[in-house]
């Protein structure tokens, strides 16, 4: 993912309460942004806004995507210690696999935990063989990333926001860190940031009810994972 991208999305983050004309300290991730940083023009018009189920909405362009992080940048002043690692890191949830367990256990018990909550497997990804295979780095550690759908909540997801189809299936990986620990992550598909914003940012209480179903499953299912559980 490119680094203006990940700033992006950091940005757009802490502008939230401004957009929504709220007060930072309404929002606990947002208690330390200033009233001063003001509103964003985000470059896409209620007009150009899909409104029908699956209906794109318009295409920012290039340009536009420009002109917004000219008006992000002067806020990311105040996020000096930051670097893409850090933000990385914040859009990431990850627990710790128990000692003792090896990949192939850790691997069971997330099958296990997810085929008792219907959450249908319809992928896998063993980036480890072909880092191996096509860059022959035989000391790069064991990672696998595997896809899940349920799939009347992406229905939903799509109906309201097609773009969001490049965020789907959903992924947990599973992955060998420098010193051999093995650890269960996922995209944090947390939102009860929206909790504080008026109106939830337009978000339908059928979507957000989707969204808390998958992230509460992805969660039993990584934590089932990370404690070997069988």
């Amino acid at each position: 993912m490119k680094k203006s991208v990940l700033i992006t999305a950091l940005a757009l983050t802490l502008s939230v309460p401004a957009v929504a004309q709220q007060a930072p300290a309404a929002n606990p991730y947002l208690a330390n942004v200033p009233l001063s940083v003001g509103p964003l023009t985000l470059p896409v018009s209620p007009a150009g806004r899909g409104k029908r189920p699956y209906e794109m909405s318009h295409t920012v362009s290039p340009e536009e995507k420009a002109k917004l992080m000219k008006q992000i940048m002067p806020m990311l002043g105040m996020v000096k210690s930051m670097d893409v690692k850090d933000v990385m890191n914040l859009m990431a949830i990850k627990y710790p696999a128990k000692k003792g367990l090896t990949f192939d256990d850790v691997k069971t018990s997330m099958e296990l935990s997810a085929n008792k909550l219907n959450f249908k497997k319809v992928g896998e990804s063993p980036m480890w063989k072909d880092i191996q295979a096509v860059l022959g780095d035989m000391e790069a550690p064991r990672m696998e990333v595997y896809h899940y759908c349920d799939i009347a909540a992406g229905r939903e997801i799509l109906r309201y926001a097609p773009e969001a189809i490049v965020y789907l299936p959903c992924r947990i990986a599973i992955m060998e860190d420098a010193d051999k620990n093995i650890w269960v992550l996922s995209l944090d598909w947390n939102t009860s940031w929206l909790d504080s914003l008026s109106g939830k940012m337009g978000a339908p209480d059928k979507l957000m009810e989707y969204a808390k179903d998958i992230r509460d499953k992805m969660d039993i299912i990584m934590k089932a994972a990370a404690n070997g559980d069988l």
